[in-house]
Order: C-alpha cells, then sequence, then structure tokens
C-alpha cells in the first residue's frame, strides 16, 4: 500500500469575502486541515492532503469537510456541507493513484461544494448553520459557588468595583473584615439556600422577616458571617469559631488564581455580573438554560425531582430551553463535561478523592438533553482541531465528592474543594479553544452558578422577572417573585476581538447567556428577563482579532497538601450508612441517573415502573453509591457504542442535534 499526496485548493464562489475552513481525513493517514481568507471569486491554498491506494487500501477512505464563514455579499452566515448518509458534516469521496502529486482545485458556494478529482468529480449540498455575526463559535463554561469579591477584590485591577479592607461584618460583637488570601477550602459549606442569602445580604436574623411577594426588605450586605457561623453542615456540623470569618477572605488572585487572574487582565472581567436570583446551584443554573427556573426558588427534594425526572421528558420551561430555541433556529450546540470516563475528574489535583456523583452533568436534568449527550473533555482540544459545526457548546465542570458532600476531587472551585482543579480546567478549555483554526471568531464567556455564601460588597439590583407565570410545574416554594438579581458572582469574557484588560460594569444575569445566542442567531427571547438582559457582544469592540493573546495560560503549580484530605475508609463507611439526604446536589444527581437509565432503556411503562421501584429502595448514601457506578457505566457503554457505531469514517465529535440539509 503506497502513500500518496495531493495539494488541494478551494474557489470562493459564495459570492461575499469568507474565512474557508477545509477538512481531509483519510482512516489511515489521519486529518489534514487549512483555513483561508478568501476574497470573492479568491482560490485559495494549498492544503497538502495524505492517501493511501492500492490493494492493502481496501478499507481506508476519504471524507471531506468544508466551513465556511461568509461575511458580507448576497447571502452571509456560516456554512458547512452536508455530508452523506452515513456522516453528517463528512462527505466520502475517496481519492486514488491518479489523483497522486496533482494539483486539484474544489470550489464552495452557500449551497454547494464541489469536489473536484483527477478521476471524476462529486457534490456535496451546503448548509447554514448560523446567520451572519462577527463570532461563529460561543462556548461557555459555569463554575460553582464563588462571590466576585472573593475572586477578584484582591486581584490588584484597577477600575473594577470591589471590597475593601475596610468593610466588615460583625457577629456576637466581633468585626470580621475583609482580607487577602482566602483559604484554599472551607472546613463546612456555607449557607446559600434562598433564606441563608436574605440572612447575607439583610443582616443577621433577617431571613425571619421574609414575607412571600416582592423583595422589600433594605439589603446592606452585613450578614455573611452571622450565617455561615451557625450554618450546619450535615455531616461536619457548625464551622468552628476559627473560620467563621473566612467567608470575608478574598483571594490574592494572581498568585492564588493565575489563570483567572491572566484571563480577566488579558481581555474583559465583568464587575456586575450577578446570579439570576439569590443564593442556591439548581435554579441559578436553569436561568443560563431558559432565562428562567419555572419559579423555582429552592433546590429541589427528590421527589419533586422524580417528578419531571421519572417519565423521562425532564425538566421543562413553559417557553422552552435555549437549546428547544437553537434547534428552531437550525443552529447546532453540544455538550462537554470533566470526566476521565471512570467517573473521575481530568484536572483535579486530587481526582481519586471525588465520586462518580461528581460527572453527573446538571444541564442532563433538562428535557431533551440526555447524559450520553455529554462529550469528555478529554476530547476537547482534539475536537476543536477538526470540522466543528457546533455554534453553541456549554461546558460543565465535575463536582467532586457529592457522596459526602466534601467535594473533594473536583474541578468546579466549590468552596470546600481546593481551586486548582478550576484554575487547570480554565486553562485547558481556553487553549483548546485559543489554538483552535475557530479563534480568531471565538467568544468563550467564564462565570460562576452562585455565590456560595460568600461575602460580596454590592447590593443585587430589582431585576424584571421572567414572566412565565404557567409552568409545565411551578416549583415556587418561598414565594420570591423574581424580582432582584443574586449576589455578584465572577465572569470574564474572552476573545480576540475584546480589548486587553477591558473592565466592564454592564449588567448582566445569567439569562446575558440566552440573550447573547438570541441576539447573534437572531432568535426571540424565551422570557421577560432575557429580553430585558443586557449580552456581551459589545465587548467585541475591535476591528481585527488581536494577535497577541496568549496561547498558553499560567497554571498554578501543585502546592503540596493544598487538596482537602479524602475520607479514610472509616470514614466512607460510616457515610455510606448515613441516609440520602431529601435535597441537594447529591438528590440531584441521583435523580438525574434515574433519567438516564430511563432514557437508556426501551422507555416502556413496565421498564420505567421497574427504574422507579429500585430507586425508591436505595435508602443510604453507600446504595445511591453503587447505583451511580452501574447507571455511569451504562452510560459510558452507550458512549463507546455510539462510537463504534460509526464503522468506517472520522473520528468527528457526535451532537445531541444534527440539522436536517
Amino acid at each position: 500500500m503506497a502513500q500518496h499526496s495531493a495539494a488541494v485548493y478551494v474557489t470562493n464562489n459564495t459570492g461575499g469575502h469568507a474565512t474557508i475552513y477545509l477538512f481531509h481525513e483519510n482512516t489511515d493517514t489521519g486529518t489534514q486541515s487549512g483555513r483561508w481568507e478568501a476574497a470573492p471569486g479568491q482560490t485559495v491554498g494549498p492544503l497538502d492532503v495524505l492517501f493511501k491506494t492500492g490493494l492493502d487500501s481496501f478499507g481506508t477512505y476519504d471524507y471531506w469537510s468544508v466551513l465556511v464563514h461568509v461575511k458580507d455579499g448576497p447571502a452571509p452566515g456560516f456554512y458547512v456541507n452536508s455530508g452523506d448518509d452515513l456522516y453528517s458534516y463528512w462527505y466520502n469521496y475517496d481519492l486514488d493513484h491518479d489523483d497522486d502529486e496533482q494539483t486539484l482545485t474544489f470550489a464552495v458556494t452557500t449551497t454547494e461544494f464541489d469536489i473536484v478529482l483527477a478521476g471524476g468529480s462529486a457534490r456535496n449540498a451546503m448548509q447554514q448553520l448560523a446567520p451572519p455575526a462577527p463570532v461563529t463559535h460561543v462556548f461557555v463554561l459555569m463554575l460553582e459557588n464563588h462571590s466576585f469579591d472573593c475572586m477578584f477584590a484582591m486581584s490588584g485591577i484597577e477600575g473594577i468595583e470591589a471590597a475593601r479592607p475596610t468593610d466588615c461584618n460583625s457577629y456576637q460583637g466581633v468585626e470580621y473584615f475583609v482580607q487577602k488570601g482566602a483559604p484554599l477550602s472551607l472546613p463546612t459549606d456555607p449557607g446559600h439556600e434562598f433564606h441563608d442569602t436574605v440572612e447575607q445580604l439583610c443582616g443577621e436574623g433577617k431571613q425571619k422577616d421574609w414575607k412571600p411577594g416582592g423583595f422589600s426588605l433594605p439589603i446592606n450586605n452585613s450578614g455573611f458571617v452571622a450565617n455561615y457561623a451557625t450554618t450546619e453542615d450535615e455531616l461536619t456540623g457548625l464551622p468552628p469559631a476559627s473560620a467563621w470569618g473566612d467567608v470575608m477572605c478574598c483571594f490574592a488572585t494572581p498568585t492564588q488564581l493565575p489563570v483567572l487572574y491572566q484571563l480577566a487582565t488579558e481581555f474583559a472581567v465583568c464587575d456586575r455580573w450577578h446570579s439570576s436570583l439569590p443564593g442556591l446551584t439548581w435554579p441559578n443554573r436553569f436561568f443560563v438554560h431558559g432565562a428562567s427556573s419555572s419559579g423555582m426558588d429552592k433546590n429541589p427534594s427528590t421527589d419533586q425531582i422524580l417528578d419531571w425526572e421519572v417519565p423521562g421528558q425532564g425538566f421543562q420551561y413553559q417557553n422552552g430551553s435555549v437549546y428547544d430555541a437553537l434547534k428552531r433556529a437550525g443552529v447546532p450546540y453540544r455538550f462537554y463535561g470533566d470526566d476521565n470516563g471512570d467517573g473521575l475528574s481530568l484536572y483535579s489535583d486530587d481526582p481519586q478523592n471525588g465520586s462518580v456523583f461528581g460527572a453527573v452533568p446538571q444541564v442532563t436534568s433538562l428535557s431533551g438533553v440526555t447524559i450520553v449527550d455529554v462529550n469528555s473533555l478529554q476530547s476537547f482540544a482534539k475536537d476543536l482541531q477538526t470540522s466543528y459545526p457546533y455554534p453553541y457548546t456549554f461546558i460543565e465542570p465535575h463536582y467532586g465528592e457529592v457522596r459526602s458532600n466534601t467535594y473533594a476531587g473536583g474541578s468546579s472551585q466549590h468552596p470546600m474543594d481546593d481551586v486548582y482543579g478550576g484554575e487547570h480546567l480554565l486553562a485547558a478549555v481556553y487553549e483548546a479553544v485559543r489554538n483552535s483554526p475557530y479563534w480568531e471568531t471565538s467568544l468563550l464567556v467564564v462565570t460562576y452558578d452562585e455565590h456560595g455564601g460568600l461575602y460580596d460588597c454590592v447590593a443585587p439590583p430589582k431585576a424584571v422577572p421572567p414572566g412565565d407565570d404557567d409552568p409545565p410545574v411551578n416549583y415556587n416554594q418561598n414565594g420570591f417573585e423574581f424580582d432582584l438579581y443574586g449576589v455578584r458572582v465572577p465572569a470574564v469574557v474572552v476573545s480576540p476581538l475584546v480589548p486587553k484588560g477591558a473592565v466592564d460594569h454592564t449588567l448582566y444575569d445569567h439569562s446575558s447567556v440566552p440573550k447573547t445566542l438570541e441576539d447573534l442567531f437572531q432568535m426571540e427571547p424565551l422570557t421577560k428577563r432575557d429580553a430585558a438582559a443586557n449580552n456581551v457582544l459589545h465587548l467585541l469592540s475591535l476591528p481585527e482579532p488581536r494577535t497577541d493573546c496568549p496561547s498558553k495560560l499560567d497554571s498554578p503549580a501543585p502546592v503540596l497538601r493544598a487538596a482537602r484530605p479524602g475520607l479514610t475508609a472509616e470514614q466512607l463507611t460510616q457515610v455510606d450508612m448515613t441516609p440520602v439526604p431529601e435535597s441537594g446536589n447529591l438528590a440531584g444527581a441521583l435523580a438525574n441517573l434515574v433519567k438516564a437509565e430511563i432514557e437508556l432503556s426501551g422507555g416502556t411503562p413496565a421498564e420505567v415502573a421497574a427504574i422507579r421501584a429500585r430507586f425508591e429502595a436505595i435508602k443510604t448514601r453507600g446504595q445511591a453509591h453503587a447505583y451511580a457506578v452501574e447507571v455511569m457505566g451504562k452510560v459510558q457503554a452507550a458512549r463507546r457504542a455510539r462510537k463504534l457505531a460509526r464503522l468506517r469514517g472520522p473520528d468527528t465529535p457526535d451532537s445531541p442535534y444534527v440539522p436536517t440539509a
């Protein structure tokens, strides 16, 4: 079997100025790619492609994919070839010995991709991925439970609105001041449910004054220490008095968080990005996916989650999720999570102390999203080196040891875990995007779901309620009317079109993510909240992409004993004997696994009933862990089967949504 090469050029017949990405994959010689700027009618290249011929080449095939970002002319937009019957976006047309050392010229329009070889030609239809926009790829990474001040008040970044060392909270006659040098992890989990956040914002004991309706209590951000001192962790108890002031401490960002600091100073830091409602993880994460939480103002109980999970349909919004909107608009999307294939984190400095529960993405609770759809970040950088026709990508971290609520061994930066897993995750995501062929038209948004009970000096402003007052199921338990934003969270906006060192004072919340997608891809708002939200596109103010963006970030050096010590075998045994909590992250992850098992089954009433009965027999954390290991084993097998089902052809990303040609 002989190896050959050919030089491939592409003529731009789109009628506009365009960026052309051409990919060739031979099942023996791998992938070759090229990227060029082309004026109307201009021929660009070459792409030197490698292929094999001869008797021994039986079973080897050549696949082609082209992406075209047309910037002007009669039909601007982002386009991809439709592929063949077997593989979306990849078209099989084989080279042979007559093509060896030949110069081949292909052509592309907004409707056709013409492949012209020495022995013949083929045409493949083009389809639009997205309407005209300066950005072709949006990536969003949402981390966990930190306030803006905790991460940035002591960063030294000029121009940000931040806490000062004179800011303090008083508790039991002691003043606890804002100070530099936050601990790498906290001994207990600060409260961040709705009533905890009311006390943190309004003062000690003020949660007792909360009454359903509009948020009318005065806010002075004085109750963070008082709340932490009395927030009882279900396994570790109350925080020791020596730790009460930890919630006022702020990281020395340049040294403790060098990746986050470098992104903030190389691109844009947003100092008015608020969580979408006061406190709590699940409702805030629902806002990034649908500009609403369907009235949910408290982390759901297992019984509530099962109301939407067990039938197999998942959490639903009155007006649908952003993924429903993207599907209607014909815009593909993709999900990634931090999972090494065995349920542990790829980026934690102590992954062995994590648990399989931490690899269950929260987004899989949504209707229309299955856990098999979530791809491992292990392949993220490689995927971005080939044809990647997904204008939107949402990324989740690993949540660590959820079984015991220590959150060790994750990459979410939960306050009870150290920050290094998240720092390494941030660096890996940025570097994969930065070094991809799509960098010049990419946008990366990094934010955090909620403040995690950690101090912030800014009072949340009034917010526009979503207005979806007739959701499929209303989970409102506290009578909150969603007329107030939550506490500020860190956010950075990354793109070569963002000026270096920008400080943005624009008001955002998590609804700004769907708002950005809606304004980019010409979609209607989902709720009144995102209709009123600000997008981040004004930050892309440079006329040309910067050429000085770092290709590699200053990741933190390993710190001995930085990580929370793992639980001993005796401690794990004790944990496994404790009951499964009625609500919280463990209950949510467990319910998501029930949904996953239903989706992997035939979905018949008998199968669903059996799965529910099996779940209801789970009483302890040990039983829950055994169930998680079994179901995640089925998930990994399903993911492998999806790849093996591709009997031949390129190793390209799978998508939960592939538009029809």
